[in-house]
């Protein structure tokens, strides 16, 4: 229950591309003239998901359909000796594709920036205390079922950026000290999801670049510049596979940032068969979304994805890849194996659409198993094998991998894994 004597409002993070909207308040406003903050406001209705919403409206022009929730962090107060004031804080953060902003009267100046500007920056009182709250978390990348690795790296990338700022920022630490802290976060953010390459191969090209000292500030900056060339590798990924795509009837199964900007993004507009994707279902997200964007779309058991590839109708097969093996053996969510092995009797191709960085550098498969309630959720003692990923033998991708640089055959991948095995060096 909020104290009766703080007065509540939120504080509302944007973000687009690794970078966070920020907003330095005009000289008319009641409190923090001249001083950065976020969108923020009071709480309405003791409701501050609403609150939220319409101070990004009012502030910024944005609409809730330009908005993608991301976190709602706990509350929590702050006190303002000098103003005699108590806060009650309810952080936000909210993806936007879009930067194109309109700013009210409040604010004098709008930026896009890294978050970790926020600590070298006169600012409202614990504005990188609200951040925290909502920024990505090495717990929050461990236990995230929900979303593709490539999305992941990026959330890694950003732990990494936020804390080397943090060290940069503080005079408490040494330099051997920030050195071996910063080194044990690597660590643990390379163990957090071992099976995705994409986010070892982001995070070691990051720490590689800040050697041999590895000083807070130069992590820092590798960390961001790895983060927006990991988004442009995302993108142009993208848009090798969007040309294959245009036009045709594509199957596809699972969550793929880089399958579903391809699909978006192909010419003329793709007809799309999506599976639920049990367990987890996220193919219905996926579904939902594309009908939204006006793709003609059918949403399938997965049961039912040999009889619609036997059915003739479909062109081809476009997966992601959480992992792409030295031989060209794809990893990914389970099902893709059975998919592929359907599409080779019928004689339609199958693409893998990702970035270079999710080429691994060894033979590993994933091994992660989804919770059994997520296939059982009855009151027997039933056994339960529940895999997240399958593997799928380069022989099967046949139409190739789709990439940041292109098509490449099976047997040009492992000459890219071991460009990336010497990233490890660092270590």
């Amino acid at each position: 229950m909020a104290d009766a004597t703080s007065t509540p409002v939120v504080t509302v993070f944007l973000r687009h591309r690794g970078e966070v909207l920020l907003l330095r308040r005009s000289e008319d406003v009641g409190s923090y003239p001249g001083q950065w903050g976020a969108v923020a406001g009071h709480v309405d209705d003791e409701d501050p998901s609403a609150s939220a919403l319409r101070e990004i409206e009012q502030e910024t022009g944005l609409q809730e359909a330009d908005l993608r929730p991301q976190q709602q962090g706990a509350p929590f107060a702050v006190e303002d000796e000098d103003r005699g004031t108590r806060w009650r804080v309810h952080p936000f953060l909210f993806e936007t594709e879009t930067r194109a902003i309109e700013t009210n009267w409040e604010t004098d100046e709008a930026e896009w920036a890294s978050p970790t500007v926020m600590l070298r920056r006169d600012t409202v009182p614990d504005l990188w205390a609200s951040y925290r709250r909502v920024a990505p978390s090495i717990f929050g990348l461990a236990n995230d079922t929900t979303h593709g690795s490539a999305h992941l790296s990026l959330r890694a990338l950003e732990v990494l950026r936020d804390r080397a700022g943090m060290l940069a920022s503080s005079d408490a630490s040494t330099i051997e000290d920030a050195r071996a802290r910063l080194l044990g976060i690597a660590h643990r953010l390379l163990d957090a999801r071992p099976s995705m390459a994409a986010l070892t191969n982001r995070l070691h090209r990051a720490m590689y670049a800040s050697r041999p000292e590895f000083l807070p500030a130069t992590v820092e900056a590798n960390a961001h510049e790895a983060l927006q060339d990991a988004l442009a590798a995302d993108e142009a990924a993208a848009e090798t596979a969007a040309t294959r795509v245009g036009g045709t009837h594509v199957l596809t199964l699972s969550r793929s940032g880089t399958v579903l900007s391809a699909l978006q993004a192909a010419a003329p507009s793709p007809t799309v068969s999506i599976a639920a994707s049990a367990p987890g279902n996220e193919g219905v997200g996926v579904a939902e979304h594309l009908s939204g964007a006006g793709l003609d779309v059918t949403l399938l058991p997965d049961a039912a994805i040999a009889r619609r590839l036997h059915d003739g109708t479909v062109d081809a097969v476009l997966v992601g890849a959480d992992t792409v093996q030295p031989s060209g053996a794809v990893a990914n969510k389970v099902g893709t194996y059975g998919a592929a092995l359907a599409a080779h009797r019928a004689e339609v191709p199958v693409y893998a659409a990702c970035a270079v960085d999710k080429i691994s550098v060894d033979e590993n498969t994933p091994n992660e198993s989804a919770a059994d309630r997520a296939v059982y959720d009855g009151p027997l003692d039933v056994a339960v094998w529940a895999p997240r990923f399958d593997t799928t033998p380069a022989a099967l991708v046949t139409g190739g991998l789709l990439t940041d640089r292109g098509v490449l055959a099976a047997d040009e991948v492992a000459a890219v894994a071991e460009d990336l095995a010497e990233l490890r060096a660092w270590m």
